[in-house]
């Protein structure tokens, strides 16, 4: 899937996710522009994953002065997608 974000500097996440055994699990995520070291760790610290724990730790998360940030975007598309 493909969710544009907003008011980030990624500008895309591209995500696929898998049911395993009535689970949803997060296969990939890649993040189009932004922190590229930093969101290329967070994708791979999350693929793997259950999409409810992404998400209940992920957002939320500010950066800086932001009301948001690239990993609380990732939330939203993952909520969005469910």
């Amino acid at each position: 899937m493909k969710y544009k974000t907003s008011g980030v500097c990624s500008r895309e996440i591209n995500f696929e996710i898998d049911n395993v055994n009535g689970e949803e699990i997060i296969r990939s995520v890649e993040f189009i522009g932004g922190c590229n070291g930093n969101l290329k760790g967070i994708g791979k610290l999350v693929e793997g994953m259950k999409v409810d724990d992404v998400i209940a730790r992920l957002e939320g998360v500010c950066c800086g002065m932001k009301s948001t940030s690239c990993p609380d975007q990732l939330a939203k598309a993952l909520k969005q997608a469910k």
